[in-house]
């Protein structure tokens, strides 16, 4: 994991199609362990105050490649269902995996050890609004993050099949 978190260059590493290192380790881990480990994500790497963090896996399958891509993401519930956010760090441009779920809606999800199949939906209006609120209470680098791009940063609800 890096010493220290750099919101700039993770943001051209991800637009450039690089996943950073710490990214990389971090799903190696959650992988090797069957979920056992890497499920709750040292967030302090990236702020003052935040501290374990719940992430999950999401595999969709590429657009162009039709190959399986498999992303850390930071998750929360609400409603029952999973829900990831679009963030890419406050990049001007979509991640690849939020491109991948408007192609298939379909995607295989980890969270810790369970694993199941889930539709993806984008929320909007009143759903998202209430959505965002809650997400920034899981991670509230977001707000920063959508302060950084003109973009809507989509909140993608992911309802298990």
């Amino acid at each position: 994991m890096a010493d220290k978190f750099d919101l700039s260059k993770l943001v051209s590493d991800l637009d450039s199609g690089k996943v950073p290192v710490w990214i990389q380790e971090h799903l190696r881990i959650y992988l090797e362990s069957g979920g056992k480990q890497g499920h709750m994500w040292d967030a302090s790497i990236a702020g003052e105050g935040l501290g374990p963090t719940p992430t999950l896996l999401l595999s969709t399958v590429g657009r162009k490649t039709g190959q399986t891509r498999i992303m850390p993401l930071i998750y929360g519930k609400v409603d029952g269902n999973h829900i990831v956010i679009g963030s890419k760090g406050g990049s001007e441009n979509h991640a690849a995996w939020y491109f991948n779920l408007l192609a298939n809606p379909v995607a295989q999800v980890q969270v810790a050890t369970e694993k199941f199949t889930a539709r993806a939906r984008i929320a909007t209006g009143a759903e998202r609004a209430k959505i965002w609120a809650h997400m920034l209470s899981v991670y509230p680098p977001y707000q920063d993050y959508q302060n950084r791009t003109s973009r809507e940063i989509p909140v993608v609800v992911l309802e298990k099949q």
